[in-house]
């Protein structure tokens, strides 16, 4: 790869931030002084907790890369050293063009200022002339949907107000590099819609794009390239499935021992002695399996079958499967192991719990929140609706749409005859 291709390069980037233990917080100059009066000698404990470590990746000119990792894995920290908003503690980037970025809500806005007067700014901070920014101007404030509150100051804007013009503004003073963070949650639907799409032209128009997000749906979409952050280091850039991929298995397995079984409701002959998940995390179109484990506590014969509720965060019992249903009743023994497996329908986003109930005529225990069931949003299906399309329901169906014939329309003929009415 030649250098004229390479639209970023970074090279042993780390940053480290001291992170204070013991620190008192004095509301006055008075407090402080009298503090270290009484405590000459006491001293803050520090930790040093690096960010990145050792960051090292090209980009080149044109890419769509998209930056995924789990929360604190370093993107956001990343992104603003890209920015120029933070400087790196060591290391170097190379930036070969103008950047235009959107990490917060209103970056670079002056909450005094206009919508009018704030596109200006923003426009000069990216060494735009006058005439450029004039010339895009009707494009920026028609994308923002903004005109009616253009000369209204940007600190009586709404949060989706201040994000869509600061996208427009972002995105349309033609940066050769555009770098957008998750930020564009704050719009509706709609809007979230025209971003992807807006991205996309810039993409398509020979300019960069580097895009956080944790959508992955919209990553493996809008991106040609992906890179993946773990623990503040970059431990994959290639292809996006590949990236998508170091996501999903970075969560790691959580086995669940369970302590105190006798604490339970239930009459006790039975109990569940251990539950665990196969993954932590899962994507809405996985098969989530539960593996688990039950011992006899005290004398107990005949057979008994396995009841299993899956609850969302707000208490409502989204699935009830019980083995029933599908005519399994298991035969008491000193212990059993079973496995609770669930391949439809696809659970959305979100955290799930499962409770697990070991009955007969009554119930030999009642295990609420047995063990948790994670969904990330990597959506089951092919393309990437927006979030107006996937807000509905309590759960995603495996379903298939095909165009309908059309139907040639019968003309309609007269009816003849003699009646009454009424």
């Amino acid at each position: 790869m030649s250098s004229s291709d390479i639209a970023v390069a970074v090279r042993g980037l780390s940053k480290s931030y001291n992170i204070a233990h013991n620190a008192v917080r004095h509301t006055t100059a008075a407090e402080a002084l009298i503090s270290r009066l009484r405590h000459p000698f006491q001293k803050q404990e520090r930790e040093t907790f690096w960010a990145l470590k050792d960051v090292e990746f090209d980009i080149k000119k044109g890419d769509v890369v998209g930056i995924i990792g789990r929360n604190g894995a370093g993107k956001s920290t990343l992104l603003k050293i890209l920015s120029r908003i933070t400087e790196p503690t060591t290391g170097k980037i190379a930036l070969y063009g103008r950047v235009g970025s959107l990490l917060e809500v209103g970056t670079g806005f002056h909450p005094e200022l206009t919508g009018r007067e704030n596109i200006y700014l923003n426009g000069a901070i990216l060494g735009m002339s006058k005439r450029e920014i004039a010339r895009q101007f009707d494009a920026i404030v028609d994308f923002s949907g903004t005109e009616q509150f253009l000369d209204t100051p940007v600190k009586r804007y709404s949060s989706g107000m201040y994000v869509r013009l600061a996208f427009a503004v972002a995105a349309h003073l033609n940066p050769e590099i555009l770098i957008v963070d998750e930020v564009l949650a704050v719009g509706d639907a709609e809007f979230q819609k025209k971003c992807l799409g807006k991205m996309q032209d810039v993409a398509n128009s020979g300019r960069t794009v580097i895009f956080v997000s944790h959508h992955m749906q919209s990553v493996s979409v809008l991106c040609n390239r992906g890179m993946f952050l773990e623990q503040g280091a970059v431990t994959y850039v290639g292809e996006v499935q590949g990236a998508i991929d170091h996501y999903v298995s970075s969560f790691e397995k959580i086995i669940t021992e369970v302590s105190e079984p006798n604490q339970r409701p239930g009459t006790g002959e039975l109990r569940i002695t251990s539950i665990s998940p196969d993954k932590e995390f899962y994507s809405c179109g996985d098969v989530k399996r539960v593996h688990f484990r039950v011992e006899r506590f005290s004398p107990f014969v005949g057979s008994f079958f396995v009841s299993c509720h899956i609850v969302d965060d707000f208490g409502v019992t989204i699935l009830h499967c019980d083995s029933r249903m599908i005519g399994q009743w298991m035969e008491a023994s000193d212990s059993y192991e079973g496995e609770f497996t669930l391949r439809t329908p696809w659970l959305k986003p979100g955290n799930y719990r499962a409770d697990f109930f070991i009955c007969n005529a009554g119930i030999l225990d009642k295990f609420e929140d047995a063990c948790r069931i994670h969904v990330i949003p990597l959506l089951p299906y092919d393309v990437a609706g927006n979030s107006e399309a996937t807000a509905h329901g309590v759960v995603y169906a495996d379903f298939d749409y095909a165009k309908a014939t059309r139907v040639a329309q019968e003309k309609s003929q007269p009816m003849v005859g003699t009646g009454i009415c009424g």
